[in-house]
């Protein structure tokens, strides 16, 4: 009998220890929920983009032929700031005639497209506030700055040797943004002072025509007024005629009052 006893007392708390009080204890473990990390940017593929947008065949070689195009694609991707670029299109390359290009080393060439980007995105809705903070700073740092301005929407970038506005906006997604320019952004660290603005050309004076009294081509002197004016030299002729013809009307009446006056005396004898 004592080995039953046994049983039920063991059945007793295992049933005891299923109790609903005992089952609250006993729980899954808690996890602790934490925020999804946010989803990392799309990979920008600056060369790709370069190749498709536009003409910028020119400038994509320079950027791969100074490795500045790894130095704009670490900025684009691995940065929380992005990239602004100001991309000019092949033709202002090959207009581009003074200064030159080809006289540059490979240091200077280098700072010359880091001075066409800024270290930050920009989109063109930005640029209205970025005109009122004056100098914006470009990658190429130091006195490498450009003036913008915006007027009526369209903004103007300067660098004191060059000055062009942005002709159409080729990609601009947050981290990148690159800008289609007409002109090549020339830095005056580099090249020194821009030259001074050619003067206007002298209005032509205006050519008057020649006077009575001037002097003819080799210094011969003037027509005289008879034969440069025929109709006077005509009113002339016919002025002595008509004295003459006066005169010799006047002699003739003498005459005849002579004839008349003589035999008017002989008469009287």
């Amino acid at each position: 009998m004592e080995l039953p006893m046994i049983f039920m007392i063991s059945a007793i708390l295992v049933l005891m220890s299923f109790s609903p009080t005992n089952a609250q204890s006993v729980g899954s473990p808690s996890l602790s929920l934490s925020p999804a990390p946010a989803p990392a940017p799309d990979f920008v593929n600056l060369t790709y983009l370069f190749t498709v947008a536009g003409p910028f065949h020119t400038f994509l070689s320079y950027l791969e032929s100074t490795k500045v195009i790894q130095t704009f694609q670490n900025q684009a991707n691995n940065t929380e700031q992005g990239i602004t670029i100001f991309v000019p299109k092949d033709d202002a390359f090959s207009s581009l005639k003074k200064p030159s290009l080809s006289n540059l080393t490979q240091e200077q060439l280098k700072s010359l497209l880091l001075f066409h980007a800024f270290p930050q995105y920009y989109s063109l809705a930005e640029f209205t506030n970025l005109s009122k903070s004056g100098p914006v700073n470009t990658f190429a740092g130091g006195q490498y700055t450009l003036n913008v301005t915006d007027i009526s929407g369209t903004v103007h970038i300067s660098s004191g040797w060059s000055s062009t506005n942005i002709s159409s906006s080729v990609y601009s997604t947050d981290p990148v943004a690159l800008y289609q320019v007409d002109r090549v952004l020339l830095a005056e660290a580099i090249f020194g002072n821009p030259p001074p603005p050619s003067p206007p050309p002298a209005p032509t004076p205006e050519i008057s025509p020649p006077s009575d009294s001037s002097t003819g081509q080799g210094g011969a002197s003037p027509p005289s007024s008879a034969s440069s004016h025929p109709s006077s030299s005509f009113r002339i002729s016919c002025g002595v005629l008509n004295y003459l013809v006066m005169a010799v009307s006047g002699s003739l009446m003498l005459f005849f009052l002579r004839e008349d006056s003589f035999y008017g005396v002989l008469n009287l004898c």
